[in-house]
């Protein structure tokens, strides 16, 4: 169904991208040093959940309202600099430690719970994520072999998997690092700071960066 030497080129590329700083890595960073490497790899999770959404609205062709409605695109995009607005709010005013992550937990995690659906969230109110996958999936298509849209499937899949496996690797090194950490006060509160101003930079660099 695939071209697979088009496959191969992606794959590289893809992996390419996976591995650069960009604003999910930040987010994961930001939430793995706040609450543990399982906090992170949740983050982690959740944005690959919302990625997953965006490379689907991508291939249905729902993203082409952006270029009917682009009021809408605008809309997107500020709603989710106030989210990461929000979250900044929350950190800076977190005066709590860090969770351990020892032990078997009593239940649920809400903190880590509250990581999966924030980084899932963070993810979907990104709308160039949606214009990402428009310009980038097509490129690695070969039409001559038909089934475009099974051909875009397997591209975002592959994309998110990518993606999940980095970033769940890095969500567990930058827990790693705060549990170590974690015992000092002084520290949990320096981590909270940091994560606060991840996100504040990432809600100005996403009303401010060229569209």
């Amino acid at each position: 169904m695939v071209d697979l030497s088009l496959y191969l080129a992606f794959v590289v590329a893809a992996a390419a991208l996976c591995v650069a700083p960009g604003p999910d890595m930040m987010f994961i960073v930001a939430m793995g040093g706040r609450g543990g490497p399982a906090t992170g790899v949740l983050a982690a999770v959740g944005v690959a959940c919302g990625a997953l959404v965006h490379a689907l609205a991508a291939m249905s062709g729902l993203s082409a309202l952006f270029a009917h409605l682009p009021v809408l695109y605008h809309v997107l995009r500020w709603a989710g600099a106030a989210y990461l607005v929000y979250l900044a709010v929350k950190a800076f005013r977190d005066r709590s430690t860090l969770q351990g992550d020892e032990g078997p937990p009593a239940g649920p995690d809400p903190r880590r719970l509250r990581a999966f659906w924030q980084g899932m969230l963070t993810n979907l109110l990104n709308p160039k994520v949606i214009l990402f996958n428009i310009a980038f999936l097509p490129q690695f298509v070969n039409p001559a072999l038909g089934h475009v849209a099974g051909q875009l499937i397997i591209l975002g899949l592959t994309l998110v998997l990518l993606g999940l496996c980095v970033d769940a690797v890095v969500g567990v090194l930058s827990g790693r690092l705060a549990s170590v950490l974690r015992r000092s006060r002084r520290v949990a509160r320096g981590l909270n700071l940091f994560s606060g101003s991840v996100f504040a930079a990432l809600a100005v660099r996403l009303v401010t960066s060229p569209e």
